[in-house]
């Protein structure tokens, strides 16, 4: 099953200044402006590692950067082989939260396997960039987010031992999420841990299009005839499936640029699988939401602007699974496979290449947003929706099918430059 490894982190030293000026979040959430800011606050930021930015040559110059930063010990790879027990405390949904795992290596298996699972489609336009990084940098600056079953907690004990003084570092990101790690060096500590792994599945939260990155790119130097130490194993944040602090926020949906919508059709139509309720304002929509995933219910909201709202309760839970007999029952009673398969492909004829290429159908956190979009006419409707559950997503993961793109938001973001594997010297 999984393996796991001990490895020395590259991290910065106190020459580089403040660790709160050099730390960003993921590379794919942060904007031109964004980026900016972080490079005027502070020019060593990992940003300029992670998101190269300029011509053809980019990343070629992050790989230069790294290089000079490593030759002026801006950062330098630990003198020990380590895990980095990490965590985060936050506030979400009005309450105080703290997840804590750790990174560590973890050997790259093909998906085909079954001990390393992803949970969503990935976009190859991603992957590209992430692999041309890469090849110039022989380095993940951040870590992929993964999920393990841990019944007995045997596995949380060891970590949590690992964390009881003081950490080694500690940064507070713009969100106001503390985000603290330990360096653990203790042999006996890294090898229990390592017996527990041995019998692990490990599941993908977050990260697809770097993990699938590191196993191309460990079949380009094979295929070159290159031996590159540990470009076998790839930089993985692992915590507990049952951790009380785990946060999965919805991904909305916003439609727009359909040919002749008619909203009133829209509902009429919707009628043949929901139970439909109009509601007025986002507090009565937002109860409705949570009732109905309090109860198992698939349900969502469809906003069609001024106010327009209504529930859709789905009222025949085998919809889903007629239209796909070869899909299993952890994918068809996802709420995204819901709406996707019975709404935006069945009625509106979005399909799966139009849903990829973002034609007609864009994503967004933001529940703000998504209603904004509708109300200002950028927009024909959007679908407001509750969150996945994290069972669902280790069963999507269990029977080897992946769910539609954006079905997952795991809160908060693991931050950026604390620790970074580089796997070549």
């Amino acid at each position: 099953m999984a393996e796991i490894k001990a490895f020395k982190g590259m991290r910065y030293t106190s020459a580089a200044g403040d660790l709160n000026t050099l730390v960003c979040p993921p590379y794919d959430i942060i904007s031109d402006k964004q980026r900016e800011n972080y490079i005027a606050e502070n020019p060593y930021n990992v940003i300029r590692l992670e998101l190269p930015k300029g011509g053809d040559d980019r990343y070629r110059k992050a790989g230069e950067t790294l290089k000079k930063w490593l030759d002026e010990r801006i950062l330098a790879r630990d003198d020990k082989e380590s895990i980095y027990v990490y965590e985060m405390q936050f506030s979400a949904n009005g309450k105080r939260k703290s997840l804590k795992g750790f990174v560590s290596l973890v050997k790259l298996e093909d998906f085909s396997k079954g001990i390393v699972l992803p949970h969503e489609e990935t976009l190859s336009k991603a992957k590209a960039d992430r692999f041309e990084l890469m090849s110039e940098t022989f380095c993940n600056f951040s870590q992929i987010y993964s999920l393990y079953m841990d019944e007995d907690g045997s596995a949380y004990s060891l970590i949590n031992a690992g964390s009881e003084g003081i950490p080694d570092m500690e940064v507070r990101d713009k969100d106001g999420t503390v985000h603290r790690m330990w360096c653990v060096s203790d042999e006996k500590l890294i090898s229990e841990l390592t017996a527990v792994f041995a019998d692990k599945k490990l599941y993908i939260a977050d990260g697809h299009h770097r993990y699938e990155t590191a196993l191309n790119f460990r079949k380009s130097l094979e295929e070159q005839g290159n031996d590159v130490p540990d470009s076998g194993y790839v930089a993985m944040m692992l915590v507990n499936m049952e951790n009380d602090g785990l946060v999965v926020f919805p991904t909305h949906r916003i439609i727009k640029g359909l040919d002749n919508f008619n909203g009133d059709k829209l509902v009429e139509e919707c009628k043949k699988y929901f139970d439909v309720e109009e509601v007025s304002g986002e507090i009565s929509m937002q109860a409705a939401l949570n009732t109905g995933y309090d109860d198992g219910k698939k349900v969502f909201a469809l906003y069609l602007g001024c106010g327009k709202c209504y529930i859709l309760t789905l009222r025949d839970e085998t919809a889903v699974r007629k239209l796909l007999p070869d899909m299993s029952e952890a994918y068809c009673g996802l709420d995204v496979s819901v709406l996707h398969t019975l709404i935006l492909e069945g009625i509106l004829g979005i399909d799966k290449e139009n849903m990829a290429a973002q034609k007609n159908l864009t994503y967004t956190r933001s529940r703000e947003e998504a209603l904004e979009a509708v109300d200002l006419e950028n927009a024909d409707c959007s679908f407001i929706l509750n969150p996945t559950k994290v069972s669902e997503i280790r069963d999507v993961a269990l029977a080897s099918e992946k769910m539609p793109q954006k079905s997952t938001y795991f809160y908060p973001k693991l931050i950026t430059g604390l620790v970074m594997n580089k796997f070549s010297d």
